[in-house]
């Protein structure tokens, strides 16, 4: 890989990160997206500053020679990491960048003492996406939820729930 970077988000970088999401979900692009199964943005600059401002949330970006092609968000609770916000450009998928952010999840987790897992949540109808959290060590812990209609990320143009992945770390 070239000379890669992952850092926290900066201010400056939020256009920028709200772009990377959307396209990596809601465009016709690459093997993540959501196109054909959820409509309208998946994220605006407004919910992720207000993402930002949770003391318990980290946002780090991926940088490739100056360039941001992907983010991962990790949210600390009493004894896990939650993985969201996780996004790479449809132009740079299947590269490694998403395992490089994998990884880096991973790392930063075990330097938790408290943290003893990962989890994310996917949408169960993304059968490829479950099966490559599986072959990184993510399991299906049979747990569901539903489709946070409330939360403002798109509208299910299907009838979708989530399923809960976690990693023990």
């Amino acid at each position: 890989m070239k000379d890669n970077i992952i850092r926290l988000v900066e201010f400056n970088d939020i256009q920028n990160i709200v772009d990377v999401i959307n396209i990596a979900y809601r465009t016709n692009q690459g093997w993540t997206h959501e196109f054909n199964v959820v409509a309208g943005d998946r994220i605006s600059p407004k919910q992720l500053k207000i993402e930002l401002q949770k003391e318990n949330f980290k946002l780090f970006v991926l940088e490739v020679e100056g360039q941001i092609l992907g983010c991962i968000g990790l949210t600390e609770d009493a004894d896990s990491i939650e993985i969201g916000s996780f996004a790479i450009l449809p132009t740079h998928q299947n590269a490694g960048y998403g395992k490089q952010l994998l990884n880096f999840a991973e790392f930063f987790a075990k330097q938790k003492q408290h943290i003893v897992r990962l989890n994310m949540s996917v949408l169960n109808i993304r059968k490829e996406l479950v099966a490559y959290y599986e072959r990184h060590g993510y399991h299906d812990t049979h747990q569901t939820a539903s489709y946070p209609l409330d939360a403002n990320v798109g509208q299910p143009l299907i009838n979708l729930h989530l399923l809960l992945l976690s990693k023990q770390i």
